[in-house]
């Protein structure tokens, strides 16, 4: 969605930079479309029946629907599969960025993420509330990343082991 692409902004270029990758040297460029539903608008200027770039992007699962459909409406394609969607370099998160990260680094290098951003004390009262006491442990981490996902998108990405980023977030680094 355009969610996690606004999000996966910082997660990007802190990727790039930590292989070794200038984004800006590239000449590659990262925009928020401002929503799913004006990924469209962006498609439409920027890909092959407007400036014919080359284009990547990363969405939701929920709004996985939506990007087909603007990609398809864009010329791009026509019943475009997921691994169709992967091929133009536009990639469906499991659930959302956030969800994706979360598992690629654990619940417990996730919490010591929050610990060194001086949150630990806020996620334990946040896992106390009526609430979050069923979820389980990585629930509660991405419920907790959600409502801070402009603030740890990069800094969850530093913490990564880079044999284990998310397919989704590697795989439009990879294609641009």
């Amino acid at each position: 969605s355009s969610s996690s692409r606004e999000r996966a902004t910082g997660s990007r270029w802190t990727l790039a930079a930590r292989r070794g990758r200038d984004l800006a040297i590239d000449r590659v460029a990262i925009h928020p479309t401002g929503g799913v539903h004006a990924i469209g608008r962006f498609l439409s200027r920027f890909g092959p029946t407007g400036l014919d770039l080359k284009l990547a992007g990363l969405c939701d699962e929920g709004e996985a629907h939506v990007v087909r459909r603007s990609l398809e409406a864009a010329r791009f394609g026509v019943d475009l599969t997921r691994e169709a969607m992967e091929g133009l370099g536009f990639y469906v998160c499991s659930a959302d960025l956030e969800d994706e990260l979360v598992r690629a680094l654990g619940p417990s290098r996730v919490e010591q993420v929050i610990d060194a951003e001086g949150e630990l004390r806020s996620f334990r009262t946040f896992q106390k509330q009526i609430a979050k006491r069923g979820l389980s442990h990585e629930e509660q981490l991405w419920r907790f990343m959600w409502n801070r996902k402009v603030r740890y998108a990069a800094v969850l990405v530093e913490a990564l082991d880079l044999g284990c980023v998310p397919r989704p977030l590697d795989g439009v680094l990879a294609h641009v």
